[in-house]
């Protein structure tokens, strides 16, 4: 089963390359396989004939980016999303989107996957946005996850934001137990705060609250109900 994957250059996505233990696996860069390009997507996928593409490109940091160049995170997030979208659905190719936690309220925590969507920042927005087109595809995945870089950079932690941090390298290895799902899955670890998550593997590290480092004020528990991940996982 052959598989593409889009955003291999990306943080997210060199971490796949080195964890993954699926075989058959393509990785094309933005020139041979280009999201805002109907016919490269088109001809790469005519090509190579996959059965899937994982699709993790786009923008994401820094958030404030969102904010101030809105063209760029619509053409990125929403026109490429839809994009892959049409092509994938005329050569019956399933596509997995790799959206966020971000895209719930975030205002009560222990959200469900058919629980109401309210983004509160654009880049929320603009992945909800490739949802729409995603969703409108029966033959496809949204996997809304809740990831972070290993070990964590930061060396603050905010200790009244809860939510389901995971290291990027554990959503690889839980990705073969996913490809053949269909529908929408929230993805993460334990439900706590930043801090608390931070703290297992940086003793040194200081919580503070959002408020100290942020101007402006965020929903603080957009923590993802996962009973429908762990029973795929435990049964």
């Amino acid at each position: 089963m052959k598989i593409i994957f889009i955003g291999g250059n990306g943080r997210f996505g060199k971490i796949f390359k080195k964890f993954s233990k699926m075989k058959n696996i393509l990785y094309p860069n933005k020139k041979k396989f280009n999201i805002l390009n109907i016919n490269s997507i088109k001809s790469f996928i005519i090509k190579n004939k996959p059965k899937i593409l994982i699709h993790a490109a786009g923008l994401s940091r820094p958030m404030n980016v969102h904010e101030k160049n809105i063209i760029q995170s619509i053409d990125k997030n929403i026109i490429g999303t839809c994009n892959l979208v049409k092509i994938c659905s005329i050569y019956r190719v399933k596509i997995i989107y790799l959206s966020t936690n971000y895209v719930y309220p975030g205002k009560r925590g222990n959200y469900k996957e058919n629980d109401s969507l309210l983004p509160f920042n654009n880049y929320a927005w603009s992945k909800l946005g490739g949802e729409c087109a995603v969703q409108m595809y029966k033959n496809s995945l949204i996997i809304r996850l809740c990831m972070t870089e290993k070990p964590f950079v930061h060396k603050y932690a905010f200790n009244d934001l809860i939510t389901n941090f995971i290291f990027h390298e554990d959503v690889v290895k839980l990705f073969p137990k996913l490809l053949k799902l269909k529908g929408i899955i929230n993805v993460g670890g334990k439900s706590q705060s930043v801090f608390a998550f931070a703290k297992r593997y940086n003793k040194d590290i200081k919580g503070i609250k959002h408020s100290q480092l942020l101007k402006v004020k965020i929903p603080l528990n957009h923590s993802m109900n996962l009973k429908k991940l762990n029973k795929i996982l435990y049964g």
